[in-house]
């Protein structure tokens, strides 16, 4: 298979990625965790895992996804307060409630909420 890398700051160390990687969902799209109570917008997306071994051994074995999976960056939030998340592809759903998160740093990257996504904001599009 072919495969490139890139260098993860989280992780510290080059990450190798198959090529034909795919994510399922974009930046701005609203999301929700399959297990867990909580909703999201996606600011990053890493093709493959790029976190840190502590970080991976953490999750429960049982519970652990595969690393050659997308890996999404959020603006999350649960009934009690926002925060930043890091899942796996497979541990996402599209929110069907489609209404806007109300995360304090999402004005910092994205314009207000059209009514199904976030859209970057003109100075960060390319």
């Amino acid at each position: 298979m072919d495969r490139t890398s890139f260098f993860s700051l989280q992780a510290g160390r080059r990450i190798d990625v198959p090529r034909a990687s795919r994510a399922r969902f974009a930046i701005g799209d609203v999301v929700r965790h399959r297990e867990f109570d909580f909703r999201g917008v996606v600011f990053d997306i890493d093709p493959v895992f790029a976190n840190s071994e502590e970080w991976y051994e953490s999750i429960p074995q049982e519970k652990r996804p595969d690393r050659d999976q997308p890996y999404y960056h959020l603006f999350a939030e649960s009934e009690e307060e926002s925060y930043i998340a890091y899942v796996s592809q497979q541990n996402l759903t599209g929110d069907m409630e489609a209404g806007p998160v109300e995360h304090p740093a999402l004005p910092q990257l994205f314009e207000r909420f059209d009514g199904q996504r976030y859209r970057l904001r003109a100075g960060l599009r390319h």
